[in-house]
């Protein structure tokens, strides 16, 4: 990784280092919007469940199964379309998949049976996918060195505030006109907004600079009036980073440098999304068959995501001033024993849904953790296949976790049994965060590494 002292790194580490513009905020705050929608999106199958597996009367293998198939697509586009974003760019790539998912939400609210539902599932899934990586990388280039943690964090509240606004809208919509509404006024907002991404969206300058695409200094020179920084009269030279394929990009990923951090990596996504989409997929349906009704059962499905707001801002701002493993390491730890506790120290309404509010709290803050770890492990050029297939990883334990859920619900596990099950995931994983921080040091110690990233006034390690 030794291209620090490339013209083309020069040029990000010089707008790292000044003062953030209404530019690049405003680039930030569309990322957020993105991720608001895609907190949406992806809770939508979890805020419906009840109503859907009484609709088609559904056992709990087949209700896992169901919640599983969009996570199914999620995985697909997170390998197989987000890395084009570190070939086409980030910007068509997000166009292309918001698209996707809003025309796959309104197809779900036509679905006249599981199966139908289940591959519009995935087909939004795909969008998703694709759309993940290339909004928390766009957010965090443009985001300065200072504010860096943040702006990432910041996306992972986006996501929980647009699953708790979803679910505020769910549980008033789904008992007057039908839980297939809910998919088709999800679709509609979410094509709406393409026009404001169409006009405002940014593409990435560090894209710019390492793929090079026709027309790549005038886009690289509008970003730089924009930040304030002088333009340029020709490309700067070309770092070993440009002009990379998906192969190439992969086979970096497990280069000997790189192998240690990427493995460790992708554990650490997959031991994280296997308890997180477990807590978010099936929470609401285990809250009421604890005796809790089906509107309450949404309400703490709505609480989870609303201390998920809190959380991932809250880390983003401690992660700001200590280093970003201890903070992810407590968040992981807290998050294992309020999953050991949360049903089973459950009493009246109020508790449990208390006890839920602090679960959303942590459990959120762990992913927010890893998107904003991940990106800055990896050079510019294949930071978003980087991301990419650690956030696919990822969904493989998202797919798993809720297919291994609904046989244990079959077999009449209780509820505070499932939950201190799943805890052991977020225990494993906080050894690994720890393995992965001094992975990273162990690597930017060597001697033709660049200099360790909080070096560089970037505390994502």
């Amino acid at each position: 990784m030794a291209t620090a002292n490339t013209p083309s790194a020069l040029l990000s580490q010089t707008m790292g280092s000044r003062p953030m513009t209404v530019f690049q905020w405003r680039a930030i705050g569309l990322c957020c919007l993105i991720n608001m929608l895609d907190g949406f999106d992806v809770m939508v199958m979890a805020f419906t469940a009840a109503s859907v597996t009484a609709h088609w009367a559904l056992t709990g293998t087949q209700l896992g199964y169901l919640l599983s198939a969009g996570l199914v697509g999620m995985t697909a586009g997170s390998f197989l379309i987000a890395p084009w974003a570190d070939r086409f760019g980030r910007r068509p790539v997000v166009l292309l998949c918001v698209a996707l998912v809003g025309f796959g939400m309104i197809c779900s609210s036509q679905a006249q049976t599981p199966m139908q539902l289940a591959a519009l599932r995935f087909v939004t899934g795909l969008g998703i996918g694709g759309i993940l990586a290339s909004s928390y990388v766009i957010a965090g280039e443009y985001a300065s060195d200072r504010w860096r943690s943040l702006a990432i964090s910041v996306q992972a509240t986006a996501y929980a505030l647009g699953a708790t606004l979803g679910g505020l809208a769910t549980a008033k919509v789904i008992g007057a006109v039908g839980w297939q509404s809910v998919f088709l006024y999800g679709g509609i907002v979410t094509l709406a907004t393409l026009p404001v991404l169409f006009a405002w969206l940014p593409e990435s300058l560090d894209f710019y600079l390492s793929r090079r695409p026709a027309g790549a200094l005038a886009g690289i020179n509008h970003i730089l009036r924009r930040v304030g920084i002088p333009t340029l009269e020709t490309l700067p030279s070309e770092g070993q980073g440009a002009r990379t394929n998906m192969r190439r990009s992969i086979a970096y990923l497990l280069s000997p440098a790189m192998r240690r951090a990427t493995i460790l990596i992708w554990v650490s996504f997959f031991l994280i999304m296997f308890g997180f989409y477990f807590v978010m997929s099936w929470s609401p349906r285990l809250l009421v068959a604890t005796g809790l009704t089906n509107e309450q059962g949404i309400t703490g499905g709505v609480l989870l995501n609303l201390g998920g707001i809190i959380g991932t801002a809250l880390l983003g701002l401690l992660a700001a001033r200590l280093p970003l493993f201890k903070v992810h390491f407590a968040y992981l730890i807290a998050t294992a024993l309020l999953m050991s506790l949360l049903l089973s120290l459950a009493g009246e309404v109020g508790q449990t849904l208390t006890l839920a509010f602090f679960l959303g709290v942590f459990v959120n803050g762990c992913v927010a953790g890893m998107f904003s770890t991940t990106p800055m492990v990896y050079e510019p050029s294949h930071r978003v296949t980087g991301l990419g297939w650690g956030i696919g990883m990822g969904r493989l334990g998202s797919i798993l976790a809720p297919l291994a859920a609904g046989p244990l619900v079959d077999a009449t596990w209780r509820p505070d049994q499932i939950y201190t099950l799943y805890a052991a995931a977020f225990a494993l994983a906080a050894v690994t965060v720890v393995l992965l921080h001094y992975a990273v040091q162990r690597r930017n110690s060597g001697p033709a590494a660049e200099p360790p990233l909080h070096q560089a006034g970037r505390r994502a390690i």
